[in-house]
């Protein structure tokens, strides 16, 4: 596809993935992850074709204007979306596939000094949320979905949903690539209640066996528990 080509797509793709466009009119004013896009297609044509200063030049001026921060050497593929756009980084060996979205704050960024592909690589129809730092030569694959502000450090198998700090695999087969930020599991909540359910059960073993009365003790600890319970449920 020409270049033309791909900027007339970019400019199509947030009526397809932003119930908040009203109008063309607003993508002038109201859409700097789409702007970082096009502007990303003119300085990575100048970068690969001898002009890297001029490319780099193109680049520096969009961060300025956009506060999206795009190396011209990366590949980014057709109809990807950053979604508000503000704080994303994208490092230079960064590959970016098809259909993929990306919220405000994301880093793709790179966990070597070395020379060489560094930074990760995101398959087609991935969705990356909000905050999220995926970071060195790692896969993203298809059909994935990355937590807000998780941090992805080993790869991650196609139709699966990472999240926590670092990222781990909680769920897997997803039938439908969505961001439901509502429903991402909390890793952390769910470890505090094992944790604390396991420790009512052993107490309770203890008292059973060597006959301890500690009634009143007890009682303010389970009024603690039974609040702290209530108030992850929330």
């Amino acid at each position: 596809m020409t270049l033309f080509g791909l900027i007339k797509e970019d400019f199509s793709v947030p009526k397809k993935n932003d119930p908040a466009l009203h109008s063309k009119f607003e993508l002038l004013f109201n859409y700097p992850g789409v702007w970082a896009i096009v502007n990303y297609r003119i300085a990575n044509k100048l970068y690969k074709n001898g002009f890297k200063f001029l490319g780099r030049a193109v680049s520096g001026i969009s961060q300025f204007f956009t506060n999206v921060d795009i190396h011209p050497a990366c590949d980014i593929g057709r109809r990807v979306f950053i979604d508000h756009g503000f704080g994303v980084v994208i490092g230079e060996t960064t590959i970016i596939k098809d259909d993929v979205l990306i919220y405000q704050g994301v880093t793709l960024g790179g966990a070597s000094l070395t020379h060489g592909k560094r930074h990760p690589t995101i398959e087609k129809n991935c969705i990356i949320g909000s905050g999220a730092k995926i970071l060195g030569n790692i896969t993203i694959a298809s059909d994935s979905k990355i937590g807000a502000n998780s941090v992805v450090v080993q790869d991650v198998p196609s139709h699966s949903t990472a999240v926590g700090v670092p990222a781990r695999i909680v769920k897997r087969r997803c039938s439908e690539c969505h961001l439901d930020h509502n429903i991402l599991p909390d890793i952390s909540k769910e470890m505090f209640d094992y944790l604390l359910k396991r420790v009512a059960v052993l107490e309770h073993a203890i008292k059973e066996q060597d006959g301890i009365d500690v009634s009143r003790e007890d009682a303010h600890l389970e009024e603690i528990y039974s609040n702290f319970i209530d108030a992850m449920k929330k």
